[in-house]
């Protein structure tokens, strides 16, 4: 028989229209752009907001992820060299180098957005999974995610093909995907990050937008206005699925998510600790956990 709440989770991290598997039978009414600058903080704090609405709504809705990039859309070529000359001449760095990148501006945001783009072209699951690392690299390590460096291993780490994932970098495809979402934002005025448009595709009405970082219900409440009707949530994973799917979360997902208070969260979080299935993971502004099992 088959494990459908790992069906379900096996589809949140892909666009591919297809979020809550035992319920693709339906005809999704809804289609949400989300608008995302990897650079931008409240982006991250909106990570389990749209998680959450995946997980209870995405029987209603298809998810496409379109990245906004920078303001200035000058997308030229970039000087390279071989991963594997970097990957040499790296392990000179000195350490005052290492300890300079944690505080440095990002030097090329268009760089971190045809990154995304390239990575996409191996799969949107891939694509997805990899702008959630360069999150994580960004806002936990503050490390540089336009250095090529830095972009190289966080494609090793969600298991990128990084030879096809470097030459799609610097390809004329990755440039006019990205060129084609800075073309959709444009055409929908986005003009904050983040922000998601909805549009009901079985009626001939406007798109609804709702601009910046809200409490979970006002995204909610957008949904049940375009579909004109408001709906029963599906029911949410186990806790040990929804960890090993995303391998790495915070406790305030864990809390939106299942509706759990700071209490219950680190509660059920340290029963799985001691069961030694998560690891914890205290950052600055938070904590972390990491599947283990």
């Amino acid at each position: 028989m088959v494990d459908k709440t790992a069906d379900v989770m096996n589809n949140l991290t892909s666009n591919d229209n297809s979020q809550v598997d035992f319920c693709n039978l339906l005809n999704k009414p809804v289609e949400i752009y989300y608008f995302i600058d990897p650079l931008c903080p409240e982006c991250w704090s909106f990570e389990p907001y749209i998680k959450k609405l995946a997980i209870e709504y995405g029987c209603y809705f298809k998810l496409r992820s379109v990245v906004t990039g920078p303001k200035k859309t000058d997308i030229t070529s970039f000087k390279r060299s071989s991963w594997r000359q970097r990957q040499k001449s790296k392990l000179s760095l000195s350490r005052s180098r290492e300890d300079q990148v944690k505080t440095d501006h990002i030097s090329s945001p268009i760089l971190t957005s045809l990154a995304i783009k390239a990575a996409e072209l191996q799969g949107q699951r891939l694509g997805t999974k990899f702008l959630r690392k360069l999150q994580e690299y960004l806002f936990l390590d503050q490390k540089n995610i336009s250095d090529e460096d830095v972009l190289m291993e966080v494609a090793q780490k969600v298991n990128l093909d990084v030879e096809e994932f470097e030459k799609d970098l610097h390809s004329k495809t990755a440039k006019k995907a990205l060129q084609c979402d800075i073309h959709v934002a444009k055409e929908m005025e986005v003009e904050q990050i983040p922000t998601i448009v909805l549009f009901n595709s079985e009626e001939n009405q406007d798109g609804l937008k709702v601009s910046g970082l809200y409490q979970y219900h006002t995204y909610v409440n957008a949904l049940f206005e375009l579909m004109n009707r408001q709906v029963r949530p599906s029911i949410k994973p186990e806790l040990t699925d929804f960890l090993s799917h995303f391998e790495f979360v915070s406790s305030k997902e864990v809390a939106v998510v299942f509706d759990w208070s700071e209490e219950k969260t680190e509660k059920e979080l340290k029963k799985l600790q001691l069961a030694q299935i998560v690891q914890r993971f205290p950052v600055k502004y938070g904590t972390f956990w990491k599947y283990i099992n």
